[in-house]
């Protein structure tokens, strides 16, 4: 149970991630700040609606990766129902399509679980004031792949399989095209992302939040 601190002016936080070590970690952060208060934990996407609507928290520190839904999509719901939700994704992934959908659905601040805990503290005040938060390191990498050409959704479908190791001969009669048209998404796939082969492609397409494994 979360102990009511004595500082009403406090900001009022919710704290979203599915491993019970970090959620500690965050917990004795907050604590150490007068100024900021944990009202509220949730170890699932769909947990951390129900805690939002119930503490209406003045920010929630969301976990990109969870058990059930995404924290994006997880995000999107709080802010369908609630549009001045303050939330800022925490995250190990660097990516930059993870980013790019996460702020693109409302997010106001994105940082890594590598962040120093004196950035992680001004990033809650600053996203509490009604400002973004996004690091450098962040945003350079946003900015890095901001020109390139996207892949279709039929491309990254494509990439899907692959990691689910399929042949091109499987891939085409699961989505119910040639193994030729296989072929050739894959030149276009590799080509978008800079890629020499297959695998390479996959291990671009995973690191940047592409797809998933």
């Amino acid at each position: 149970m979360i102990e009511e601190e004595p500082n009403p002016a406090a900001i009022r936080i919710l704290s979203v991630d599915d491993h019970p070590l970090l959620r500690e970690g965050i917990e004795a952060i907050l604590h150490s700040q007068p100024d900021l208060k944990l009202v509220a934990v949730a170890s699932s996407g769909r947990e951390a609606i129900e805690k939002f609507r119930e503490c209406m928290p003045d920010v929630t520190l969301m976990d990109l990766r969870l058990p059930d839904i995404s924290g994006i999509d997880a995000l999107i719901a709080i802010r369908s129902e609630f549009p001045e939700a303050h939330v800022i994704m925490l995250t190990t992934y660097n990516g930059d399509v993870d980013i790019q959908r996460a702020l693109k659905a409302g997010a106001r601040g994105y940082l890594l679980k590598s962040t120093p805990r004196r950035e992680l503290i001004e990033a809650i005040r600053k996203v509490n004031a009604g400002k973004k938060s996004v690091p450098a390191e962040v945003a350079a990498n946003l900015a890095e792949h901001m020109s390139g050409e996207e892949l279709t959704d039929r491309e990254i479908e494509v990439l899907q399989h692959i990691s689910g190791g399929n042949r091109n001969k499987d891939i085409a009669a699961k989505l119910f095209i040639t193994e030729d048209t296989v072929k050739v998404h894959m030149k276009h796939i590799m080509e978008k992302l800079g890629a020499g082969d297959r695998t390479q492609a996959m291990t671009i397409a995973v690191r940047r939040g592409i797809i998933q494994i």
